[in-house]
């Protein structure tokens, strides 16, 4: 009997370090759900991108459709509809509206899956005097260094302090003042900026 203890306990104790041992799964599939979140509010679809429609209560009327290039989508019973250039809860209404002659109060939703024809609307990019300029995928919790690190990092003749972080909000654009060569060189985080979707870093060359 103390045997079969024994032996247990054996077993448990490899197991907990094994799991102790695992790195975590990449955090990739919620980034992107996030990012598909927060565009939904006002993002306007368009060609390419692919969409999820759900109906309560009839899974067969739920399907996902690619937005073709004439901007439509094949829903189930009531055939093509306009999507492109359309939200989707805008999509969602025309859907609940002509679903309503076939089914009683139908309860429609309508969710991006695939952000194809905006893709450059969610990328980074830094430019100037780095090693290596770059256009890169917007992830949660990306900062300035992130950035610049992606890009290679300064070169030898930039002058890291005069840089500057370009941001469009409505129909402005935004202009920040970036410390890089403090954030770099001396671990100084105050111009160490969150970014977000579509913002620009430009690293300057020194004046000689």
């Amino acid at each position: 009997m103390k045997q079969c203890c024994w032996a247990a306990a054996l077993v448990a104790t490899f197991i907990v370090a094994g799991c102790e041992n695992m790195r975590p799964v990449p955090d990739s599939a919620n980034d992107a759900a996030q990012r598909l979140a927060s565009f939904e509010g006002s993002y306007r679809i368009g060609v390419d991108d692919r969409v999820q429609i759900a109906v309560w209560r009839n899974p067969e009327l739920s399907v996902t459709a690619p937005v073709r290039p004439d901007g439509k989508i094949s829903v189930p019973i009531i055939g093509d509809v306009e999507a492109g250039g359309r939200t989707p809860s805008e999509v969602s209404e025309i859907i609940r509206k002509r679903l309503s002659e076939y089914i009683r109060e139908p309860n429609v939703v309508v969710i991006l899956t695939e952000l194809r024809s905006h893709e450059f609307l969610s990328r980074v990019r830094v430019t100037g005097a780095v090693r290596t300029p770059r256009s890169m995928p917007h992830r949660q919790g990306m900062t300035v260094l992130d950035a610049v690190l992606e890009a290679g990092g300064v070169n030898d003749f930039s002058s890291p302090n005069r840089s500057r972080l370009y941001r469009k909000v409505k129909d402005k654009t935004e202009v920040f003042e970036i410390d890089l060569g403090d954030i770099l060189n001396k671990g100084r985080l105050e111009s160490n900026y969150l970014l977000r979707p579509g913002d620009v870093i430009t690293v300057p060359e020194r004046l000689f």
